[in-house]
């Protein structure tokens, strides 16, 4: 087994992130992304599940939902393997946070940021001729001119990012060589050895220094993530020729057969709930 943990599994990519005791490693991350005026200062873990305004409106789990301390959004995912209507999925998620805002009585709809950070394992614009390692997206009118500044959307697409050790400058190229390499490092790259956040990280991922316990959920993690992967590889295959909503059933009946948990099923193909359990 690896030295450090697989940041692309559930359990990798939230203890890297998504605890307490991690935010200074996720706000390290993060800022890599955000203009100097927008740089974050502290962190507030939020609740990862979020409901509709009424109990029929389906609900969205976020991997990591935190808020700064200007009260801005932002919702981080990692995503595995591409799926149905991920671009639709994302902005389903980002309606959340920007509704959950509003106030009963007067109110003048003043709204705070929402960011939307999405790390791809996979390349959703592959047949653009020049697809972007990262993606910034916001609302801009006709002209191409920013219309609203409030929503801000930016997706990594990893299997871009392919510079080595010794080409890399910038605090951001130096986080994303660390998600990409994590698992396959049998110690820690010196230009990332210098600096403290990423000694952390490092010590973070390293899964000897781990409870035993925590190492066997990795474990089964991992094993679920292999077999996931797997699952989608057989499924693509077998469904080329099927619409992009046909796929995205015949996905989710591969891990439902396989024994994933509904809202994992949900998350990463864009069915419903209701259209997972009516799937034979």
């Amino acid at each position: 087994m690896s030295k450090y943990i697989n940041p692309y599994t559930d359990f990798g990519f939230k203890k890297l992130f998504g605890e307490e005791g991690n935010a200074d490693l996720l706000i390290d991350f993060l800022n890599t992304f955000l203009p100097e005026k927008h740089q974050i200062k502290a962190l507030e873990f939020q609740d990862k599940e979020q409901l509709g305004p009424s109990p029929s409106d389906r609900r969205s789990i976020f991997d990591i939902y935190c808020e700064n301390d200007k009260q801005e959004k932002f919702i981080v995912e990692m995503q595995k393997a591409e799926e149905a209507y991920f671009k639709d999925r994302s902005l389903f998620c980002v309606t959340h946070p920007i509704r959950a805002q509003g106030k009963k009585g007067k109110w003048n709809f003043n709204l705070k940021t929402v960011y939307f950070i999405g790390i791809l394992d996979f390349i959703y614009d592959k047949n653009d001729p020049e697809p972007l390692l990262i993606r910034e997206v916001s609302l801009k009118d006709q002209n191409g001119k920013l219309f609203y500044d409030k929503l801000k959307m930016t997706y990594i697409q990893m299997p871009l990012f392919t510079k080595t050790e010794k080409e890399l400058v910038t605090r951001q190229e130096k986080w994303l060589y660390f998600l990409k390499n994590l698992p396959d490092l049998n110690h820690i790259p010196a230009i990332l050895k210098k600096e403290k956040v990423f000694k952390k990280a490092f010590h973070t991922a390293e899964l000897a220094a781990m409870p035993e316990k925590e190492r066997d959920r990795y474990e089964r993690d991992l094993h679920e993530y292999w077999s996931y992967l797997s699952t989608i590889e057989k499924a693509t295959a077998d469904g080329e020729a099927l619409g992009e909503a046909k796929k995205a059933s015949e996905i989710a009946l591969s891990m439902k057969k396989e024994g994933f948990e509904l809202a994992m099923i949900s998350k990463m193909t864009g069915l419903s709930l209701a259209e997972i359990k009516r799937l034979k």
